[in-house]
């Protein structure tokens, strides 16, 4: 029988360790415990956030409702000539699913290494590194209706993948919880090393044919390279999202500042390396108060030990009014804010 926990911390369910409380929290580990959780009606009237990783959130105020953590494990697959259809358990931490995958020899997802998070988070977020997004290979999900009780799949199609956009972040919003996710994958080798520095670091190392364990270390060591261990400093990634211009805008930009760095996004569009507008407005490694950036990398928002969320969030809205003055570019924040 499921048991209803009052007024929990959620220090330790959020990567940030933004000490805040949630009034009621329950943590769910099947399907058929979902259910059991709203055949009382109470639950389904009661303002709700569901947490997996709590790994891109930012509490402002302790939570005056239900948390609910999703713990479903489990993985699988099936093989059908050189395509693996994977499917795991939305509570299964994303790392270690991305292992499993490139310890079976599963490819597609080795560019996505130790990002944290939940499985049941990618899809919502759409996440993405090194030139590979959750939408490349997404194949379906899982996912309860709150209002009907009802278990409905998902396709690809269906959740409108965007820029760190989806359904379930827009029209979705607060009206499904995701159990379950398959992913796409492949037994060919079909490597995707364009992007960042992956092509460069195995060549450093002198590996000429990279295996998928070979990819995915490299991409690990840079991401240990550039972001801090939520383990020990509290931080949520990328705080912000990189910015997509037109390419008018960008040419205008790209005469004043010559070295600004850019990526191509899709017809007459660009995209911006958030990183390095707010490193010009000389933000990098910043300690405001409790918080500031990551010296490493100015994207990532840090707390130095006793921030609270509305600290986190106010250097943020100064961040983003200075790259708007000085490259008139509108910076969005990519974590989830929870007032």
């Amino acid at each position: 029988m499921l048991h209803i926990h009052q007024n929990v911390s959620l220090k330790n369910y959020n990567t940030f360790g933004i000490e805040i409380c949630a009034k009621n929290f329950v943590e769910i580990n099947s399907k058929d415990e979902l259910t059991e959780l709203f055949a009382d009606t109470k639950w389904k009237q009661e303002k709700k956030l569901v947490l997996g990783g709590g790994s891109n959130v930012l509490f402002i105020n302790n939570f005056e409702g239900l948390v609910i953590r999703i713990n479903i494990k489990g993985i699988t697959q099936t093989i059908n000539n050189d395509t693996v259809f994977v499917e795991a358990g939305a509570g299964e931490a994303w790392n270690d699913f991305v292992n499993y995958c490139v310890d079976n020899g599963f490819c597609g997802i080795e560019n996505l290494s130790l990002i944290p998070g939940s499985v049941g988070a990618s899809p919502i977020q759409n996440i993405g590194a090194y030139g590979v997004e959750i939408k490349d290979i997404f194949h379906s999900c899982l996912a309860y209706e709150l209002e009907t009780g009802a278990f409905k799949t998902f396709t690809n199609a269906d959740c409108k993948f965007g820029y760190r956009e989806s359904v379930f972040k827009n029209e979705l919003k607060d009206k499904y919880i995701i159990v379950s996710v398959v992913f796409k994958l492949s037994l060919k080798k079909q490597f995707n090393l364009k992007y960042g520095a992956i092509e460069q670091e195995l060549s450093n190392r002198r590996i000429t044919k990279p295996t998928l364990k070979d990819i995915s270390q490299v991409v690990a060591d840079i991401r240990v390279a550039k972001l801090p261990d939520p383990m020990t400093i509290g931080n949520a990634g990328s705080f912000f999202k990189n910015p997509i211009i037109d390419s008018k805008q960008f040419e205008k930009l790209k005469l004043e500042f010559p070295d600004i760095v850019s990526y191509p996004s899709g017809l007459n569009q660009v995209k911006l390396a958030a990183g390095w507008l707010i490193e010009q407005c000389d933000w990098k490694g910043k300690v405001h108060g409790n918080t500031g950036t990551w010296k490493n990398q100015a994207l990532v928002l840090v707390n130095h030990g006793g921030a609270t969320g509305l600290e986190v969030f106010d250097l943020s809205s100064q961040i983003i009014d200075t790259v708007s003055a000085k490259f008139g570019v509108s910076l969005q924040r990519e974590v989830n804010i929870i007032v």
